[in-house]
């Protein structure tokens, strides 16, 4: 059953690991991205010859933006760039689907070109420059932005990369040339040119490769969130003692100071951003400090991507052969909801009796986010004889599967951890609305819990709710503190 890029392709994984690509899913995105700041950190000629070339563009936008020649089409054609989902890597939940680079970010983009990018490439307080610039000022330009940007001006070289090692490794009957939009761009003419590549290709689309070293999770080294979170350190490397006394005080005239107690995060952040507009020099020097704690950047990321590899390739394989030799699940057929419900019984099977329960831990710690739970469901899904898709959004928000055969046949299938917080109101509330906003017959929630106190909160709350045993509300124990041993299992 392939689910990895080596498995679509036959090419052994020892193989992609000795050529530094990271083995992406084919079935759904990896919760990965590329960090810019890797390309400026690495000791590596060719990641640093392409971020100046990420710089000598962005210095192009803000040129074009002071001289005023910045049309509507312009923007489009310049700052406007589509999701570059043939890498396989973000924040899909089902797929790798995304918006990419539209209007909003051009407007961010374009907005900081005067003030922020003002002095860029020629900065004195930073060592380098930085496109991460963009994300520090304003807020709702995130890691996936700042990604999907860089990306998109790395794939001339993402293409021969990957290139390179498909005539290497991969059957000519599984590759195919293909051209690719803004593969490079033409500085005379001012206009991005588009390039012939030869790629892997399958299911009628190509696959682009990532170097692993350029990939992180969680947050880019330089970032909005660590900067206002850590605000209070940056004055400490100015050196003008004049500027530093004035930004603190600054900052202490702003702050609120509610009586009998100290200001809180949110409080102190407020204060932070206040500064930040005041002062916006400060930006140049929280980039120093993130650049004199550089190294610390490739082995926390590093870190971070043999995570990834180890919960959503090495445990989720060992699941699925779990499953594959000492259950039906790959085989399954029926209507939707009978489908649904053994399959789960299957998991909840070999979750709770056969050692499956390890796919959910990493070092002993339990899964925290319930997105990487949905992303692991999807994997282990895979393989259905029904449609299994992306719940679209019917105006009430979404579910995470739907399983489909036809129009009149749908189960709606949604997959909680049981400490989510909003874990009552959504079974009281959400899922009869997801019913009738799709026509679905049937909806199912599962629920997984880590410890006996989580077990206990959530069969208060299904009796509290009267569906306590309920058919259609599976709950699955992941314990780790009472299952069989390996051997027993």
């Amino acid at each position: 059953m392939a689910t990895y890029f080596n498995e679509f392709f036959g090419v052994d994984v020892d193989d992609l690991d000795a050529y530094g690509a990271f083995n992406v899913s084919l079935i759904n995105d990896m919760p990965l991205f590329i960090d810019p700041f890797l390309l400026f950190s690495r000791e590596n000629e060719e990641y640093q010859a392409q971020h100046d070339g990420i710089l000598k563009y962005l210095m192009f936008l803000r040129d074009v933006v002071v001289e005023g020649r910045v049309t509507a089409d312009l923007e489009k054609a310049w700052f406007m760039f589509p999701e570059i989902k043939q890498n396989w890597l973000g924040f899909s939940l089902l797929g790798n689907g995304g918006t990419g680079l539209g209007k909003d970010f051009a407007s961010a983009l374009r907005a900081n070109m005067r003030t922020l990018f003002s002095n860029f490439g020629e900065e004195t307080i930073s060592r380098g420059s930085h496109i991460e610039k963009v994300c520090l000022v304003r807020d709702g330009v995130g890691r996936d932005n700042i990604s999907d940007f860089t990306t998109n001006l790395l794939i001339g070289f993402l293409g021969r990369y990957t290139e390179e090692f498909a005539r290497g490794y991969i059957a000519p009957a599984m590759r195919r040339k293909v051209w690719i939009r803004k593969a490079r761009f033409n500085y005379t003419t001012e206009s991005w040119e588009r390039g012939e590549f030869e790629l892997p290709w399958v299911d009628n689309d190509f696959v682009i490769l990532t170097p692993k070293d350029l990939l992180t999770r969680d947050e880019n080294w330089i970032n909005r969130s660590d900067m206002i979170r850590d605000f209070e350190r940056i004055p400490t490397t100015i050196s003008d003692a004049a500027l530093r006394g004035q930004v603190f005080n600054y900052f202490e005239r702003v702050l609120a100071k509610p009586k009998n107690r100290h200001p809180n995060q949110k409080e102190r952040g407020r204060a932070a951003i206040q500064t930040l507009n005041e002062f916006p020099q400060l930006i140049d020097y929280y980039i120093k400090l993130k650049e004199e704690s550089g190294d610390e950047a490739a082995d926390i990321s590093s870190e971070k991507v043999k995570q990834t590899k180890l919960v959503f390739e090495t445990q989720v394989r060992a699941l699925q052969e779990l499953l594959a030799a000492t259950t039906k699940f790959y085989g399954i057929s029926g209507d939707t909801y009978s489908e649904a419900h053994e399959r789960l019984a299957y998991l909840k099977d070999v979750i709770e009796k056969k050692g499956g329960h390890r796919i959910f831990y990493h070092n002993g710690q339990a899964i925290q986010r319930e997105s990487d739970l949905q992303i692991l469901c999807r994997f282990v899904w895979f393989g259905s004889p029904s449609d299994v898709g992306a719940e679209a959004n019917d105006g009430r928000g979404p579910v995470d599967y739907k399983m489909s055969r036809g129009a009149k046949d749908k189960t709606l299938i949604e997959m909680k951890l049981a400490k989510n917080t909003g874990l009552e109101r959504n079974l009281e509330r959400q899922l009869p609305i997801y019913q009738a906003a799709s026509d679905a017959k049937n909806g199912i929630k599962t629920i997984i819990f880590f410890s006996a106190e989580e077990k206990a909160r959530v069969e208060g709350i299904l009796d509290k709710l009267g569906i306590l045993g309920h058919r259609d509300v599976v709950l699955i124990d992941a314990r780790n503190d009472n299952k069989p041993s390996g051997s027993k299992a």
